[in-house]
């Protein structure tokens, strides 16, 4: 009888703190969205549906200002009219997708004539990182730095 009250409480305890831990892990924050700020919502939002294939989801403003696309399960791409000039973005600040295949993604943007490249610049080059995982860059509309890769995590 006493070996398995131990095992009872034993139990108890294992049951209790699995859910404090994961109660705990639910307050940490986890990413919901990036926000880009453009100069044409129209053509950055087309740019956005078609180049990149993003699913347009509904937004709450209606106020024909702003676009969101679905970019994860739990994740959206916010994108904001206003901007009142384009402005130079580095290629270190980027968003970053993960596509099945590189060279048909290439394709898709050879058929789009949109320019891309390696980290150097250097047109329709792969770079491969050292972890031997394929990408490439390329920028939207406003000049956001965009990375496209094959990372298969």
């Amino acid at each position: 009888m006493k070996k398995n009250l131990h095992f009872l409480v034993l139990i108890v305890v294992a049951i209790s703190l699995a859910f404090l831990s994961a109660d705990v892990y639910a307050q940490h924050p986890h990413f919901n969205h990036t926000t880009i700020y453009v100069t044409d919502l129209q053509k950055s939002s087309g740019f956005y549906e078609t180049v990149m294939q993003l699913e347009k989801i509904p937004e709450p403003f209606h106020d024909n200002r702003h676009t969101w696309f679905k970019i994860a399960e739990h994740s959206e791409l916010h994108v904001v009219s206003g901007a009142k000039e384009m402005i130079a973005h580095d290629i270190n600040i980027h968003l970053a997708f993960a596509v099945p295949s590189l060279p048909d993604f290439m394709k898709h943007l050879d058929e789009m004539n949109i320019k891309y490249g390696n980290w150097a610049g250097d047109p329709k080059k792969i770079q491969v990182r050292p972890d031997n995982v394929g990408q490439i860059y390329f920028q939207d509309p406003d000049g956001y730095w965009i990375e496209v890769n094959e990372d298969k995590f």
